[in-house]
């Protein structure tokens, strides 16, 4: 299996899935508690994490630094997908 077809499985096993962080992480710490949406992951195994405060952050997609969270209990996640159009502010 070439490095592509290893991040396409990534990808596969990633994508779409609702996660926490591993708050034993240092860096991780600021999204404690905080439930987030994988959008994709980069070719450099990066997790694209949308955690609705208007950005997305990479975060490396791996069970050390991401744990999935089920999606019943992902209530927490107020919005599918926070890239929404906003129509008062359109035209």
């Amino acid at each position: 299996m070439d490095r592509f077809e290893e991040k396409d499985v990534l990808r596969k096993s990633w994508i779409d899935q609702y996660v926490k962080v591993n708050d034993n992480r240092p860096e991780l710490k600021r999204f404690a508690g905080v439930v987030g949406r994988v959008v994709t992951v980069n070719y450099n195994g990066k997790a694209i994490v949308d955690f609705q405060d208007g950005a997305w952050y990479d975060i490396p997609a791996s069970a050390d630094h991401l744990i999935k969270v089920d999606p019943a209990d992902a209530a927490k996640y107020k919005n599918v997908n926070s890239a929404q159009v906003l129509p008062e502010k359109q035209g």
